[in-house]
């Protein structure tokens, strides 16, 4: 009981303006009496009174600081109140991202706690490729106000994502800008975010296209690239380790790939800092006078040009096949053309950004900041080198590819929706979505009780027998007679719905062998790259199957 008072009583509005509450916060700063505001590095929704942001990252710091009375290195993952869910997740070191999400009596619980968790991670996740890690960024301007003023603009361009999914689904509001905020529900339980979804290819589609990813990845020179290949929202091909790769595709489909650009969600632009809102507060102590001013006290003559790379309607195809952006801003004081870059985690370096897009298959091909003098000269270099050497082969690898996919529904099994996961590897396949939404709210709905079972076994799994990983089998009827099964086994992971799974158990259990069987240890071929190496895969989910019968 007390949690919910605290959390929701400091704004002082209707319960119903205070559904959500996201916070990332710096257990280091903030220590001394006076200075409590210095530990607020976003707060959402922006709007809200300090003394209501203090009064959800204090009991946020508490639980943190309590529960790591009994494990050190394992604070808390989630506190369920009597009327909100406490997510954490502590992104770096003592750099913690806390999501409340208030609760609705009047209905079932229609989402995963790891689902909402899984928010936390890939926002973090897509902030570091385009700004590096947060703590580097604290350390280095101690004030933080760039950095604050970076998280605001990158979270409000990642949560208006949240803004435009199921119209008619349950969904928190925004008040301060008359928006719907919808967090991953039922619906999205036969997705996972935090992986990738491969297209799997023949071995003399596998062959073209080693040949391609070498010529791609010479086109800067001596310089080490690292390429990623998709063929619709399907990865194909990356060099890049397993995190890198899962940040890239998940930018790219929501922003790059031809269905991004079709649907007018594609981006990258510059804003001047400052130039965002100020808070609009009713305090007026010194501490927190400070503490607005670092988001009001910038004026169009700073000389910082923020990144934005997921603000919407600025990625474009040019002419030439390649993906353009305004990104090309000219430095205020110095005139130094600056073009998109990324930071990888693995090998700590910066990278130019070059993606090249030919009919449904996109290109993406990273080159080292520091091979080169300039952003210009690079990537001149690099678009002029795939042009001349590349184009062909990319013009018939595509084409390959489009005739031998089978459309958006290649994947899909008649009388199956399922999602099967590869933890270690980071990669998914499932049915696809225009499928999933042929299934009854029931089915959906007893599934994600399913799979938040799954995931409170395996975190117990894990902590009492760490390295150990625990195998299990849940099979269920839904209210509507569905089927919904789910099966772990040595770290992989398969979840089904039968919607006309007859009517015995013993029914069901034949239906998810012969799904197994018949359609996914057929003899195909992917390209899965390790960093500098080619490796072909015979039928990447060969093993994962294999291990379920």
């Amino acid at each position: 009981m007390g949690l919910s008072t605290a959390v929701a009583g400091g704004g002082g509005g209707a319960a119903s303006s205070e559904a959500v509450r996201i916070c990332v916060f710096d257990l280091r700063r903030g220590q001394q009496e006076g200075q409590e505001l210095d530990k607020i590095l976003y707060f959402y929704p922006p709007g809200l009174a300090f003394s209501s942001q203090l009064s959800v990252i204090g009991l946020s710091e508490g639980l943190i600081t309590f529960t790591r009375i009994f494990s050190h290195n394992a604070a808390c993952e989630v506190i369920e109140a009597e009327r909100h869910s406490h997510i954490f997740y502590e992104a770096e070191p003592d750099i913690w991202m806390v999501m409340v999400v208030e609760k609705n009596k009047e209905l079932e619980p229609i989402w995963r706690i790891e689902a909402l968790r899984s928010v936390l991670k890939e926002v973090h996740s897509l902030f570091m490729m385009f700004h590096g890690p947060i703590r580097p960024m604290l350390d280095k301007e101690p004030s933080g106000e760039l950095l604050r003023t970076n998280l605001t603009t990158f979270f409000t361009d990642y949560l208006s994502e949240y803004q435009k999914r199921y119209p008619l689904d349950f969904c928190c509001w925004d008040f301060s800008a008359g928006k719907k905020l919808q967090l991953p529900s039922f619906r999205d339980t036969l997705q996972e975010k935090g992986s990738v979804q491969m297209l799997t290819v023949g071995r003399e589609a596998a062959i073209e296209l080693q040949s391609l990813v070498r010529v791609l990845e010479s086109s800067a020179g001596n310089a080490q690239c690292h390429s990623l290949v998709l063929f619709h929202d399907l990865l194909v091909s990356t060099s890049l380790s397993p995190e890198d790769a899962v940040n890239l595709y998940t930018y790219a489909v929501l922003r790059m790939t031809p269905h991004a650009l079709s649907s007018g969600t594609s981006s990258w632009s510059y804003l001047r800092k400052g130039s965002t809102a100020a808070q609009t507060t009713t305090s007026v102590s010194a501490s927190e006078q400070l503490y607005a001013s670092r988001d009001t006290s910038q004026t169009e003559d700073s000389k910082y040009l923020l990144p934005r790379p997921l603000k919407q309607s600025k990625w474009s195809k040019g002419k030439d096949g390649f993906l353009v952006t305004n990104a090309a801003a000219a430095d205020v004081q110095n005139s130094i053309s600056h073009a998109p870059t990324v930071w990888l985690q693995q090998s700590e370096e910066r990278m130019y950004l070059c993606a090249y897009q030919h009919k449904y298959l996109t290109i993406i091909v990273l080159i080292p900041v520091a091979s080169s003098n300039s952003a210009e000269q690079g990537i001149s270099i690099a678009k002029q080198q795939i042009l001349e050497n590349a184009s062909l082969k990319i013009s018939k690898f595509e084409e390959r590819l489009s005739k031998g996919l089978g459309g958006e529904n290649a994947y899909h099994v008649a009388g199956y929706r399922y999602l099967l996961l590869d933890g270690d590897r980071s990669v998914s396949r499932a049915s696809p979505p225009i499928k999933v939404t042929t299934l009854a709210k029931e089915s959906l709905v007893a599934m994600c009780k399913v799979r938040e079972e799954v995931n409170l076994e395996k975190s117990r799994a894990k902590w009492d027998d760490e390295g150990h990983e625990k195998d299990l089998e849940v099979c269920i009827r839904a209210k509507n007679n569905a089927w919904v099964i789910a099966r772990v086994t040595r770290g992989k992971e398969l979840y089904m719905v039968l919607e006309k799974g007859g009517e015995t158990l013993l029914y069901a259990s034949d239906a998810m062998e012969k799904f197994s069987n018949r359609t996914l240890t057929d003899k195909v071929h992917c390209c899965w790259r390790d960093y500098r190496k080619y490796i072909s895969v015979r039928s990447l989910y060969n093993d994962t199957i294999a291990s379920f019968i």
